[in-house]
């Protein structure tokens, strides 16, 4: 039997008993967003209609473009979206990714060493920010009383870019690539671990410094984060503005009847949906919870 192909398998972040399963985003110029996902970061398109667009990898949907070509532009000082994370199977599909965008001279924001992994920022033709990153193998992240170490240093991308071993290509984005977490614009951090680990039942795996908390499911550095750094005070979401429109957390039947529990007992309205149930956070962000 041959041995599984790597870039064709989703990561330990996928694994987890809840954990990012796909996100929709409200956009003015359809076409125009649609070929970023393509062409920057190789999704497929796996549907396209004048009213929106589907995208993904390895047969799988997870990017959802909703056409709003008269909404307001999105504004960073209210509760949203500050990026999504498309996480990389292998450090080398990160690396064939990086000489990618260097080629095809695609502008980025940012590149970090988090020593829990490499990450490249970068935002969409609307705004919205993006990060593409690997981690690095679970066994070497550095956890002390539940709290996982995470810092951001210079990311060495010659280094990086060596991981490509001479594979230059990339023509798609590898299959087993998925969204490995959600970082959320939120008016009180508090408010969010509340919500997100309280009631939806997310660890904090990191909270409560410099403006941020990040939390997961499993183990994992981080499914769900919120900062305040832009948003301090933010209140409900204005629907009509571009932006994150849903995400959806994927959950194996323990967690979701875990989850059902905790919003009931947080007395925290939820809607049963044809895959599971839906609700919204504290600024009205939209939050499905699917049967995986």
């Amino acid at each position: 039997m041959d041995a599984p192909n790597p870039s064709a398998t989703p990561t330990f972040a996928n694994r987890t008993p809840l954990h990012v399963g796909a996100y929709a985003l409200k956009v003015r110029d359809l076409d125009r967003v649609t070929a970023f996902y393509r062409d920057v970061l190789g999704l497929a398109v796996l549907d396209q209609t004048k009213d929106g667009a589907v995208l993904g990898a390895g047969g799988v949907p997870f990017v959802h473009l909703e056409h709003r070509p008269n909404a307001k532009p999105d504004d960073t000082r209210e509760a949203g979206l500050y990026h999504t994370a498309f996480l990389m199977p292998t450090r080398a599909d990160l690396a064939r990714w990086v000489l990618h965008v260097a080629h095809n001279r695609f502008p980025i924001t940012g590149a970090s060493d988090h020593e829990v992994s490499e990450a490249i920022y970068l935002d969409d033709p609307e705004g919205n920010g993006v990060e593409v990153y690997s981690d690095r193998p679970p066994e070497t992240w550095t956890w002390s009383n539940g709290l996982v170490r995470m810092k951001t240093e210079r990311l060495d991308i010659e280094d990086l870019a060596q991981a490509a071993a001479g594979a230059t290509d990339y023509a798609a984005a590898p299959g087993g690539l998925r969204i490995g977490h959600i970082h959320l614009r939120v008016g009180d951090v508090a408010a969010a671990e509340r919500f997100y680990s309280g009631a939806v039942g997310l660890a904090v795996t990191r909270g409560g410094r410099h403006g941020a908390s990040f939390m997961s499911s499993g183990h994992y550095h981080h499914h769900v984060a919120g900062n305040v750094w832009h948003s301090a005070g933010a209140g409900r979401r204005d629907d009509e503005r571009t932006g994150l429109s849903w995400f959806t957390l994927e959950a194996d039947p323990t967690s979701f009847d875990a989850v059902k529990s905790g919003l009931a007992k947080a007395e925290i309205p939820f809607t049963v949906t044809p895959t599971g149930i839906e609700t919204t956070d504290p600024w009205g962000t939209r939050l499905r919870i699917a049967r995986a």
